[in-house]
């Protein structure tokens, strides 16, 4: 088969088409041929050197993928040769073929195409499992959400109206913002223009944020506990920001609130299953019903890998890039 590698991290242009073995199926495991893959901030990470794929995991990046079951691992039962899935990843989704455990597979939720599954699994996996599994979000609660446009922003929106929550989100242009607001964002900042926090203040009559999912880290840090409600919490899931910031434990105290980290592609696969299941169960019916939707910017062959990282890094487009096999 061929699969996009890394020879050495570098820039896009360290994206390699390579010819290399077929995957094989371990127990537990089921062996996806892809249809499309989707680009993640990890990916970008992992090709530049810095987020290596955990032990055992495929070398070659893709955290999420949309194919058909090609083979069955031993000991999988409720799958067969020939379905439509999506699929949570460790890595290997840049390739004709990846093997995924089982737990870890979803079928196409009906309504929804096979590639545009692809833009799926890792976006609603993060999105559920830390803002309502991590941080409970509530109806009639209020959700800061910083990168509103990306991937994860465009499905934290439409997840957290679908339970009648409040959204206000953060993005950098108008078009960005206007896009957020179709899908039914309440509370739109510029980032470049506006200080969050007094405009999230002021849209909550100084209430401020219930829960806030932030991709920034260090640089938001601050500013992020600033604009908590009391009993708030903060869901921290990237570092694009910085890794180290100050925090002012006093405004933590007074707020009664918490802060939480947390990453998915190194999780145990026990782990990675339970949050596949609550998804399958709390949010599959969602899309099914046309509630939700996966918001693709554009499809790109998988040989254009280089091209759709560039597209990523430089933050221009909204929602998902999609790699497609020519399977």
């Amino acid at each position: 088969m061929h699969a996009i590698t890394i020879p050495e991290p570098g820039g896009p242009e360290a994206l390699v088409r390579a010819e290399v073995p077929d995957p094989v199926p371990g127990d537990g495991e089921v062996l996806v041929e892809v249809t499309a893959s989707a680009v993640n901030r990890a990916d970008i990470m992992q090709r530049q050197g810095f987020y290596d794929p955990p032990p055992g995991a495929s070398p070659y990046p893709g955290l999420e993928c949309s194919g058909r079951v090609a083979a069955l691992g031993a000991g999988v039962s409720g799958w067969s040769v020939g379905d439509e899935v999506c699929a949570l990843l460790a890595g290997g989704g840049y390739a004709d073929k990846v093997a995924v455990p089982a737990g870890q597979l979803l079928p196409v939720p009906e309504g929804v195409d096979l590639k545009q599954a692809a833009a799926l699994p890792e976006v609603v996996c993060t999105v559920w499992s830390n803002v309502f599994m991590v941080a409970h979000l509530r109806p009639g609660e209020t959700l800061l959400v910083h990168g509103g446009s990306s991937g994860i922003g465009t499905m934290a929106i439409q997840l957290a109206k679908a339970v009648g929550a409040k959204v206000a989100v953060t993005a950098g242009t108008r078009e960005k913002l206007e896009r957020c607001a179709e899908l039914g964002a309440d509370i739109l900042i510029n980032y470049r223009e506006q200080d969050f926090v007094a405009e999230v203040q002021e849209a909550t009559d100084g209430a401020g944020a219930d829960v806030i999912l932030d991709n920034m880290g260090a640089a938001y840090l601050d500013r992020n506990v600033q604009a908590l409600a009391v009993n708030g919490r903060l869901a921290i899931i990237g570092m694009q920001g910085g890794r180290k910031g100050e925090l002012n434990i006093g405004t933590l105290l007074a707020k009664r609130a918490a802060v939480s980290a947390t990453s998915l592609r190194a999780r145990p696969p026990a782990e990675k299953a339970a949050i596949v299941a609550a998804v399958r169960e709390h949010v599959w019916p969602l899309l099914a019903g046309g509630h939700v939707r996966p918001v693709v910017d554009r499809e790109l062959p998988m040989s254009e890998a280089p091209a759709a990282h560039r597209i990523v890094e430089e933050s221009g487009h909204i929602g998902k890039v999609l790699l497609v096999t020519s399977a």
